[in-house]
């Protein structure tokens, strides 16, 4: 009998002691689910190869958005297909913070471009906030006969498809919106696509193309460099870096619409809850506010936009629904 009640307090105790473990391992997993965002590292997927704007945007943002969470912010790179590669992965990565998207204006085209995604952009990510908004602008080879926008139109019109228009890939937002001007206009050019803006510029300065636009960050080194000619600004309006060149929008009533501006905005998956998506929102709007950041984006002709969530969902979904109209009227084709 003795024997017996020895065995079984052994056995009591070593289970009290395994119901203790079991205990606090669960509370310690209850604290560690309920940490405060974030409580580790956050990866943003650039959906661009390294090296361009929207990286070189990006890092500038995350390494500010680093410093006001707490917690590293890695990029990463998942380039492809109009930016849906990158943004696929995104929209099918776990709704908890800590994969973001950070995505330019090729992000409203390819709804338009791609049947079949494998997910809604308008649904399976949430955008957070528009970060900047981006200007390009229209250029020639200083060697080039055509002067101003009027001459290019004229030019156009008169010799359809004998201007070589250069763009950095067939439908990408360079295509696009190149296609929708001459639409409006009544003219048609010859485009050649190229993989990437660099190739492209290089062509351009080359003079192995006519004309070609790129991001004034891109753009005004070489242009004050006199290697190439400005002759329109594809935004609603002017720029201060220069002055003297027109809007596209400014020439005749049929170019009145017409605006070409890139943004950069983050998104996160879909089904992530509210309040993440507030913080790291709030943490991105002030960045955007920071006058370092402000000095920095103007003297690009870049404008800081830091929009709230809601605003920025309502601007994605009528970039979408715009940039479907100029591909059903384009003749564009790479339905996948």
């Amino acid at each position: 009998m003795r024997t017996l009640i020895s065995s079984c307090t052994k056995i009591s105790a070593a289970a009290i002691m395994t119901s203790a473990s079991l205990l606090y391992c669960s509370h310690a997993s209850a604290q560690a689910g309920n940490a405060p965002y974030p409580s580790r590292p956050i990866t943003v997927i650039v959906p661009f190869a390294a090296g361009g704007p929207v990286d070189t945007d990006t890092r500038k943002y995350v390494a500010r958005l680093t410093d006001m969470i707490g917690q590293q912010v890695i990029v990463d790179y998942k380039p492809g297909a109009g930016t849906s590669i990158g943004a696929a992965y995104v929209a099918k990565s776990k709704p908890d913070g800590y994969t973001l998207l950070s995505d330019s204006s090729a992000f409203a085209t390819f709804p338009a471009l791609y049947k079949d995604l494998g997910f809604d952009p308008l649904k399976d990510l949430a955008p957070i906030t528009q970060m900047s908004s981006l200007i390009s602008v229209l250029m020639v080879h200083p060697s080039s006969p055509i002067k101003t926008f009027v001459e290019y139109l004229a030019y156009a019109k008169a010799n359809p498809g004998k201007i070589n228009y250069g763009t950095s890939g067939t439908g990408d937002i360079s295509h696009l919106s190149a296609m929708w001007m001459h639409s409006l206009a009544g003219s048609t050019v010859t485009f050649v696509p190229f993989k990437g803006n660099g190739p492209m510029m290089l062509e351009l300065i080359a003079g192995r193309v006519d004309i070609a636009s790129a991001s004034l960050v891109q753009a005004l080194p070489i242009i004050r460099s006199g290697k190439l000619r400005p002759i329109a600004v594809k935004g609603r309006h002017r720029v201060k870096p220069l002055a003297d060149i027109p809007a596209v929008n400014e020439h005749g009533s049929e170019m009145r619409d017409y605006a070409d501006e890139n943004w950069l905005g983050f998104f996160a998956p879909g089904a992530t809850p509210p309040p993440i998506i507030d913080k790291l929102a709030d943490a991105l709007i002030k960045i955007t506010k920071l006058p370092a950041v402000v000095a920095e984006l103007e003297s690009q002709a870049s404008t800081p936009v830091g929009s709230t969530p809601a605003q920025f969902k309502a601007f994605v979904a009528e970039d979408i629904a715009n940039w479907k109209k100029v591909v059903a009227t384009s003749g564009v084709n790479l339905q996948q």
